[in-house]
């Protein structure tokens, strides 16, 4: 007889997986420029502080006090250089100023040009989601082979939990697709 909690615990550590691959690009999504000032826009900023690679959240407050300012006040206040040098190296398109305790980001408006670079990279992102699902459902395909090659399940049990799993996997890819597209809409909304 073969033992349906395992397909079950299979299939529902995929759909865990599946739905933290796509939390984990939502969350990517955020840190794509919109015309907006938005503090997650430097989730992606790492800084040189004492030659230890650092998130800017860590060194310092985000904040964003006007729709196209964000202000970045660091907690050290001998780091704001080496912050100003990381955001400029991180090409978001914004110029740093400071006047000594906080650093100033002026968001400037998207260019049309810049709308759709920004588009390439959510659909980069996606595509990275999308290969994160295919990985996690690639993985529980070849533990169901293992287990029907181990005569643990039959055939039929095989095909069964092939089909849930693609379902699962569908649906994941659905909602990849359709943040994607939000946040596409949010990009090139002018």
């Amino acid at each position: 007889m073969p033992d349906d909690s395992l397909l079950d615990e299979l299939l529902t550590d995929a759909e865990e997986r599946m739905a933290k691959a796509v939390e984990h690009t939502s969350q990517e999504f955020s840190t794509v420029r919109t015309g907006r000032a938005s503090p997650s826009l430097l989730d992606r900023v790492v800084v040189d502080y004492h030659g230890v690679p650092t998130a800017l959240r860590q060194l310092s407050t985000i904040s964003a006090p006007e729709a196209r300012l964000l202000t970045v006040q660091p907690y050290d206040p001998s780091s704001i250089k080496a912050i100003e040098k990381a955001i400029s190296i991180a090409d978001l398109g914004v110029t740093p100023s400071n006047d000594g305790k906080v650093i100033r980001l002026g968001i400037p408006e998207m260019t049309e040009e810049r709308r759709r670079e920004m588009v390439k990279v959510a659909r980069t992102i996606a595509e990275e989601g999308r290969v994160r699902v295919r990985g996690v459902r690639r993985d529980v395909l070849t533990d169901l082979r293992g287990l029907k090659n181990d005569g643990d399940i039959g055939e039929d049990e095989e095909r069964r939990a092939e089909t849930e799993l693609q379902k699962v996997t569908d649906a994941a890819i659905a909602k990849l697709d359709g943040a994607l597209q939000a946040k596409e809409k949010d990009v090139l909304e002018v």
